[in-house]
């Protein structure tokens, strides 16, 4: 057995089993997570990854290793970003922090797959057509820019194509008491704003892969590295999520922060093919400075706010 054939088999086996456990035995019912429970499986789920990382660096080696780092730090500190529009799209459809898990765990299934679609596709439209090298950087870089410039678009669930194309063929009961994606009522099958829910967190993490895949493909093509480092980081999300809804007026320079981050990775991806190709260790090096200077701002700006 090769070690990557190896590693893979256990990535999969550790990955059903904490899903098991994470998302079925200790979430059967829907409940708020409290701070204490989502610290907790939020210091599992990074344990976890690191411990996999030692493996990689056993089986694979220090630059496979250090790849995975890169792009499991890349993927996590987008995600952070994301998590706070989560919290608007609960807000908007006023959805109770009960049955926020649920819509979160279906969201992370959702995008466990269109990961793995998004992940096969860039890597492949690389290989042929190594020009979109240069389309996948400008993209980054202009996100980025876009990001630091403070000109994403506001939030509009509404606006969202599919859930006009739902709410055109789907009766939609606004009652969500039931904590249920659809209820019948007087016979007739009706939408919950749940499922409304659902499905803007899903078409969001389209969006968001559009920036997160191409980024951790500018680290390295290996499609083990890029979806196994994508996967500990999404299957965080959920306590992720719990943990910074109580800390989110703590992360003022995380986006500032995130959108350097995309231009860093989208620059070093229209270097790559070039002569002046950055070493991993600089990358990891870079990324790893760019977000300890920027938590670090956000914690210091309360304190003197406060003063």
């Amino acid at each position: 057995m090769s070690n990557t054939l190896l590693l893979w088999l256990v990535f999969w086996i550790l990955l059903i089993v904490m899903f098991i456990l994470d998302m079925g035995l200790f979430s059967r019912k829907s409940h708020e997570i409290p701070f204490k429970e989502a610290l907790t499986w939020t210091i599992i789920w990074v344990s976890l990854a690191i411990t996999f990382n030692i493996f990689v660096y056993f089986e694979l080696g220090r630059t496979k290793a250090l790849e995975f780092l890169a792009g499991y730090l890349i993927e996590q500190s987008l995600s952070v970003d994301n998590l706070f529009v989560f919290i608007m799209i609960f807000s908007y459809f006023n959805i109770k922090k009960e049955y926020q898990p649920k819509i979160l765990k279906w969201g992370i299934i959702g995008a466990l797959i269109m990961r793995a679609l998004f992940i096969t596709t860039g890597i492949g439209v690389l290989e042929y057509f190594s020009w979109m090298t240069y389309i996948f950087g400008a993209i980054l870089i202009f996100t980025g820019l876009k990001m630091a410039l403070g000109k994403n678009n506001a939030l509009d669930p509404e606006k969202n194509r599919l859930v006009k194309f739902i709410r055109k063929f789907i009766p939609i009961n606004e009652e969500s008491e039931s904590g249920s994606f659809f209820v019948k009522r007087n016979g007739v099958f009706s939408a919950t704003p749940l499922f409304l829910t659902l499905i803007v967190i899903e078409s969001s993490d389209i969006i968001f892969a559009i920036d997160s895949i191409p980024a951790v493909l500018a680290i390295t093509r290996d499609p083990f590295i890029v979806y196994t480092s994508n996967i500990f980081a999404i299957m965080g999300l959920r306590s992720l999520y719990y943990l910074l809804s109580n800390l989110v007026g703590m992360f003022a320079y995380l986006k500032i922060g995130v959108s350097f981050i995309l231009i860093f990775v989208g620059l070093k991806m229209l270097l790559s093919l070039t002569p002046y190709k950055l070493p991993i260790q600089w990358s990891l090096g870079i990324i790893f400075g760019i977000l300890f200077v920027s938590i670090t701002a956000s914690l210091i700006k309360p304190q003197k706010t406060q003063k």
